[in-house]
């Protein structure tokens, strides 16, 4: 997926819609600022998710981070290879290492989240 086509919430998530679907990933901003990520934990399938409430966590040597929920929803898949293979989260954050898929509740959308541009001045001022 192309960083900028993709929805972005303030605490580093990224979101690509399909129909009702939001594939849901960690940005490469986050996952530099994290480092040497040493564990992850998915998401439940079928956990009901709201936005800006984790949703699952991920462990780097530094710290323990939540993930958190960018948009309102059911998880209905994650990505099981991804524990295993954190390294993907660093080669390829926007593509292999998605982290979960979630359909949007009734009413729920993506208004709320940032595009590319908004996000990239956010991550500057970040930085």
């Amino acid at each position: 997926m192309n960083p900028a086509d993709l929805k972005y919430a303030k605490t580093h998530e990224w979101v690509s819609l399909a129909g009702d679907v939001a594939t849901v990933g960690i940005s490469a901003f986050a996952i530099e600022a994290l480092t040497d990520l040493v564990f992850m934990e998915l998401p439940v399938v079928g956990k009901q998710v709201e936005p800006e409430q984790p949703m699952c966590e991920v462990e780097s040597v530094k710290a323990v981070s939540d993930v958190y929920a960018p948009v309102a929803g059911e998880v209905i898949e994650v990505n099981e290879s991804l524990p295993d293979n954190l390294e993907v989260l660093g080669t390829d954050p926007y593509g292999e290492g998605w982290i979960a898929k979630i359909r949007l509740a009734a009413g729920a959308g993506t208004d709320h989240l940032l595009d590319h541009a908004a996000y990239e001045k956010q991550c500057a001022e970040e930085g």
